[in-house]
């Protein structure tokens, strides 16, 4: 993916139900057409084929286990999401934390694959540790402001830029993403201005009563 990226995970809001989750990446794609900025999406496991049929932007899975096909009922292989289309995965989420043994194979096994990781943190230390195991990205939100009306930017604009001072110390070529709270273009300025190559949000957009409006609205000052 291009830098700055605007990821949009759909997460299971009821907005993205269905075909409604084609409707919110292809106003997502136009968005991306109409300014040359770079945006992935990431619908619901149920809908992962019809959106990577539908756009050409990056479509990534919500999330993905360490698993081998055969006997793993359940359980999303890297092989499942790479037949579906999709170009790589979000992995530790604070809504699907995963052990730190897990999370290592799952990289390791994504990309075997050919798929891009985007490893979830919270923290500065966990940061660090995430990018010890060297995926493409790590996207800091503090569980307390994901959801919220306050920005990370603004209300711990630390977080952010200690995160991606960490990461560079270990692995300068993971690009670093912020989330939580995040749902204005000033947001989005605010967190090039710390460091970050991008953001991951959800209800800002998902949730809004007009997506394209809002997407418009995120890429104005990039």
């Amino acid at each position: 993916m291009r830098t700055p990226v605007i990821i949009v995970n759909f997460k299971a809001y009821a907005e993205v139900e269905g075909d409604r989750s084609i409707g919110l990446a292809e106003a997502c794609q136009d968005v991306s057409d109409e300014t040359g900025v770079s945006f992935a999406v990431c619908p619901p496991i149920t809908s992962l084929s019809a959106v990577a049929k539908a756009v050409t932007i990056p479509v990534m899975a919500q999330h993905m286990d360490p698993r081998k096909p055969g006997a793993a009922t359940g359980w999303t292989t890297p092989e499942l999401i790479k037949a579906a289309g999709a170009k790589g995965t979000l992995l530790n989420h604070s809504e699907h934390r995963m052990v730190l043994a897990d999370l290592a194979l799952a990289i390791q096994m994504a990309k075997e694959k050919g798929l891009e990781c985007c490893v979830c943190t919270d923290t500065e230390a966990t940061s660090a540790a995430a990018a010890s195991l060297a995926p493409e990205f790590i996207a800091v939100e503090p569980p307390e402001l994901i959801g919220g009306d306050v920005s990370v930017t603004d209300a711990k604009p630390e977080v952010v830029s200690e995160a991606v001072a960490a990461v560079r110390r270990v692995d300068e070529d993971i690009k670093v993403l912020c989330g939580a709270g995040v749902k204005t273009g000033r947001d989005v300025a605010k967190a090039v201005e710390l460091g970050a190559s991008g953001v991951l949000l959800a209800s800002g957009v998902v949730k809004a009563k007009e997506p394209r409006k809002v997407l418009l609205d995120l890429v104005q000052f990039l």
